[in-house]
């Protein structure tokens, strides 16, 4: 799956997402993990009320699954998660290489609801009923 990270320093979740300087992208699953794209965004990225800021960012992210930032507004978070992708809060400008290595841990585990809901985005539902 794809996991987006909101960063200035392009090391750490230290970015909130409409002011993000740079969007890394890595692909995660139990085997691992892979950079595959730093966006960079620049021009006035902290002017508040300007949502055109965000579209650029919401087509950088558009197939990810998980969004890691230190801070989303409410509009951001609503229309990040109308476009399918989980934003989660990450406290204390948390290492992305740590997020990754938690993220690969818990997809060996049990991983929660939420998770396992974000895995599957953009896969086709599956039913499999026996026939009697």
């Amino acid at each position: 799956m794809k996991v987006a990270f909101a960063t200035q320093d392009l090391t750490r979740v230290d970015a909130h997402f409409g002011w993000a300087k740079n969007i890394m992208i890595y692909e995660v699953d139990k085997e691992g993990y892979r950079w595959l794209q730093t966006v960079s965004f620049d021009g006035e990225l902290k002017e508040d009320g300007n949502e055109d800021k965000l579209e650029p960012k919401l087509e950088a992210i558009k197939d990810c699954s998980i969004l890691y930032v230190a801070a989303i507004g409410g509009s951001g978070a609503a229309r990040v998660v109308a476009k399918g992708i989980h934003p989660v809060k990450s406290n204390h400008a948390e290492s992305i290489k740590d997020i990754l290595l938690k993220l690969q841990q818990i997809l060996n585990g049990t991983p929660p609801p939420w998770l396992r809901k974000a895995m599957n985005k953009g896969k086709e539902k599956v039913f499999d009923f026996e026939e009697e």
